[in-house]
């Protein structure tokens, strides 16, 4: 739990640092961007490559192996003397990372089993969830405190304590151990780096470029070729019936309706009440907290419900609605809106975000069966990954370009967008525009959410031939097959 905690907190607090470093190593735009960026890209691209070779090497292997990266890549971070050099120490931090979440979920998964299980994901959950939410207070702290090289000597001091604990866990691995599919690793890899980072590009470069377009397209012929390579192989680093499994699968379109429903409303408020409310970075953090303060108890509350023979479709078809409703609810959004006014939608929103967080992973891994619990692992973080950096595109993107309708320029769209609304009598009609902006996004979020609990709920209806539809109390069936003592294998 304690290495999981960083690797969200990593994603989501080296944001608050950048203009600290920005001063320190003289640096902007672009390359300073990429301290966030390469972290993300490396993290999505390396998870689902880390979750299948833990199947084969060893789940505690690659989790030692990806911590060790993680702490290497905090501490050059922390020394780094120029902009490439932290730029370069966070890829590595960011295969570490994927080494990490991959490989923990598989452990989890073939270390406990029946209601411990229900129980040990929802654990996970809540603390994945804290370390989003959380991960940019806490580093602020850090931050302000002692300065943007703390934040990153506080991940080396972490991944120290987990690699000390590790000695600790089991071994575990799939019973045949065939060779690295090379073909597979190089054309998943490449092509996801592609696309991703065509994503994280185009809102700047802008969709329309060369570059961004080529990226895009190669990304994708690339993933095509992944597919084919995967069908022939006899030793894929993923093996296409997992996608097949019908249930497995909708928990992972779960995972990324729910990165749909909250991220760009969890990355993106704050600039709003600042931009057109005026508040401060403070001010508008702690109203956030009503939106990631639930993620502290919700995940747990969706655990106890499945152990108590709430069926898991129901309860993830309701946290999506919760997260709809929240969504639209929040359209009351204005300039200089009370925190009174917004506790209703982002409760609800920070509820239906920590539902899902408490039972989505356990769910999916209940589906598949151990010697593939890496696979699964890895492909479902990939998915989250991969969502979450398409969500953020995509809604600073619509942000944009909704902005640019109404103002007539791009350069200030971006402005505004970014909360820098200039003084002066136009600035109540700006902060208009951007409430406007704001409210269509939220709709589309909404019917979004929406949309996908009726896909998830039907894609979990009827039985399944491969494992039970819901983590059982102690003494059920469990996904295994086997009667579950609720307790550690």
């Amino acid at each position: 739990m304690l290495g999981v905690l960083v690797v969200p907190m990593s994603i989501s607090g080296a944001a608050v640092a950048l203009p600290g470093i920005g001063r320190d190593l003289d640096t902007s735009g672009a390359p300073l961007m990429w301290v966030v960026h390469i972290y993300n890209l490396l993290f999505a691209t390396v998870t689902l490559v880390a979750g299948s070779l833990s199947d084969l090497f060893g789940r505690r292997r690659i989790f030692v192996t990806g911590g060790a990266l993680f702490a290497l890549g905090s501490l050059v971070s922390a020394l780094a003397p120029h902009i490439l050099v932290l730029d370069l120490a966070r890829a590595v931090a960011g295969v570490g990372a994927a080494g990490v979440l991959a490989s923990s979920g598989a452990i989890l998964a073939t270390t406990f089993e029946g209601a411990a299980r229900t129980r040990a994901f929802a654990a996970m959950g809540t603390v994945v969830g804290v370390g989003i939410a959380f991960g940019p207070t806490l580093s602020g702290w850090l931050v302000g405190g002692l300065g943007w090289r703390a934040g990153f000597l506080f991940y080396v001091v972490v991944q120290a304590v987990v690699l000390v604990g590790s000695v600790r866990i089991a071994e575990s691995r799939a019973a045949e151990r065939p060779r690295v599919d090379k073909p597979g690793v190089l054309t998943f890899v490449l092509g996801l780096a592609l696309v991703m980072t065509g994503l994280v590009e185009g809102p700047e470069i802008g969709w329309g470029d060369p570059l961004i377009v080529g990226a895009l397209v190669l990304g994708v012929l690339l993933l095509g070729v992944f597919v084919r390579v995967e069908r022939r192989s006899g030793h894929p680093v993923l093996d296409l019936t997992l996608i097949r499994n019908r249930r497995y699968t909708a928990w992972c379109v779960a995972t990324l309706v729910t990165s749909v429903g909250f991220m760009g409303t969890l990355t993106f408020l704050p600039t709003y009440f600042q931009g057109a409310s005026g508040s401060s970075a403070s001010g508008a953090g702690a109203t956030m907290l009503l939106m990631t303060v639930p993620v502290l108890v919700a995940p747990q509350f969706g655990g106890w419900l499945i152990t108590r023979g709430v069926p898991a479709r129901l309860l993830m078809g309701l946290a999506l609605l919760l997260i709809a409703v929240g969504s639209a609810w929040l359209t009351v959004l204005r300039p200089g809106i009370g925190a009174l006014e917004l506790s209703g939608p982002l409760v609800l929103v920070g509820i239906g975000m920590g539902v899902s967080f408490g039972i989505t992973d356990g769910q999916a891994m209940s589906q598949v069966e151990p010697e593939r619990a890496g696979m699964a692992a890895g492909f479902l973080n990939t998915v989250r990954g991969g969502a979450e950096a398409l969500v953020l595109a995509v809604f600073g993107s619509l942000l944009i370009s909704l902005l640019q309708s109404r103002v007539g320029s791009a350069a200030l769209a971006k402005e505004i967008a970014a909360g820098n609304l200039p003084a002066g009598p136009g600035r109540g009609a700006l902060a208009d525009a951007f409430t406007s902006a704001w409210h269509i996004a939220l709709w589309w979020v909404a019917g979004a959410c929406v949309a996908g609990a009726a896909v998830v709920t039907a894609m979990l209806s009827g039985r399944s031939g491969t494992a039970a539809d819901a983590a059982e109390p102690s003494g059920s069936p469990t996904a295994d097959g086997v009667t579950g003592t609720g307790t550690r294998r």
